[in-house]
């Protein structure tokens, strides 16, 4: 039953332009999908062989571009904070000191001056004392 002007026709090869577009999508994400599949693989592969491997020179990892530890990031973030707090305290101790012996003297802030800046000088000193020490160290 075949209408006038060829319509059916018309609908039937657009019907097999879609399927053919929709098919050779569909094999280029199959294509695609193979080589991501191929990639995760390798990739697997590699890194079994890697943690296999077993411990190996700082060298080595950095080399490979791994990056810090857990550990070594926990150690040093430890390390930044005493470093702050120590500072932080003396400075905030000898302000303290300073301003009750001037309350207590009734005198203007010459003495907070003066302890707060004893205590800017005791905080640089454990600063300093705390990067001097070997990284071996403890305490």
């Amino acid at each position: 039953m075949a209408e006038r002007g060829g319509r059916p026709d018309k609908d039937h090869r657009e019907q097999d332009e879609r399927r053919g577009n929709e098919r050779r999508e569909e094999e280029s994400r199959e294509r695609e999908n193979e080589g991501l599949r191929a990639r995760l693989d390798k990739l697997s592969n590699a890194l079994d062989a890697q943690r296999g491997a077993g411990t190996s020179s700082d060298v080595a990892k950095q080399g490979q571009g791994a990056g810090p530890s857990p550990a070594s990031m926990g150690n040093a973030m430890g390390l930044a904070f005493r470093v702050l707090s120590e500072f932080v305290a003396a400075v905030i101790v000898g302000a303290v000191i300073g301003w009750w012996i001037d309350r207590v003297a009734g005198t203007t802030p010459a003495f907070l001056v003066t302890f707060l800046l004893m205590g800017a000088a005791a905080g640089f000193w454990n600063v300093y004392r705390i990067a001097i020490k070997p990284p071996d160290s403890e305490g």
